[in-house]
């Protein structure tokens, strides 16, 4: 069974595959003070609630972009579950997927690894719009390479910045409100989080589109891409388990070559 660890800014997400489909996907919050130790009490508890072991695993690999994880998770991996994991961006890792970009080291892992599974699922060309700590929009050409894209700040984090800085200005739930002209603050400020991120979004989306030259397969990501799905009619397919699914692809794929 693969464990596949994907640490985000905001949540790590922890996922067992038995090689037909994921068992559990499990998340925890970020933070680079946490040891492998705290890691495996916490997993430790939540395997057990699904009749799970440790030694039902024989495989990880993890994609990260917090450097301050990386450490204690690996550490996790070879105290815990005896196997040394795979990690996406070691020279030794193989992609399969040509970057096209000034400095390919620059790329997040998650955005490759997104690249990778929409191109094998969807084929290409493709936008992957991702709705996470920041709203990213990856570009993948026909050929499954990897062309760059956009960084946004994300939606959540335009809620709290909004409510830091504005000492009158409350933390709101995103959703999407009634109407556009709010008639209370909560209501404005839900208002122009949602219809200006689905604003911006179309944009975006528009433009890339003109610049690459040809129309594209849009798939979104995240946790608040279905919210965003019904606004934006740009976006065909929400596939929340893009990022699981690319981390087994790329595990099987170096399996496969090494033996």
């Amino acid at each position: 069974m693969l464990l596949a660890i994907d640490a985000g800014n905001t949540n790590i997400v922890f996922a067992l595959h038995d090689g037909q489909s994921f068992l559990q996907k499990w998340r925890i919050s970020s933070t680079d003070q946490r040891t492998a130790d705290e890691y495996m009490v916490w997993l430790t508890q939540l395997m057990r609630l699904e009749n799970l072991s440790p030694k039902d695993v024989d495989g990880a690999i993890i994609a990260t972009v917090v450097p301050q994880t990386l450490f204690p998770l690996q550490l996790l991996c070879r105290r815990y579950f005896n196997v040394e994991a795979m990690v996406v961006g070691d020279p030794n890792i193989e992609l399969g997927v040509q970057i096209k970009l000034d400095n390919p080291k620059e790329v997040g892992a998650d955005r490759l690894v997104n690249a990778i599974a929409a191109h094998e699922r969807y084929g290409g060309p493709l936008v992957i719009i991702d709705f996470g700590t920041a709203t990213t929009f990856d570009v993948v050409d026909r050929d499954g390479s990897y062309l760059g894209g956009v960084i946004a700040p994300g939606v959540n984090l335009s809620v709290e910045a909004l409510h830091m800085a504005a000492a009158k200005l409350p933390r709101v739930a995103v959703e999407k409100p009634a109407k556009i002209i709010g008639t209370s603050t909560v209501a404005a400020i839900q208002s122009g989080i949602y219809y200006g991120y689905a604003a911006m979004i179309d944009g975006m989306l528009m433009r890339i589109r003109q610049e690459y030259g040809t129309d594209m397969k849009i798939i979104a990501t995240g946790g608040l891409a279905p919210l965003f799905k019904d606004e934006v009619s740009k976006i065909e397919i929400v596939d929340q388990e893009l990022t699981t699914r690319g981390l087994f692809q790329i595990y099987h794929n170096n399996i496969a070559k090494a033996d």
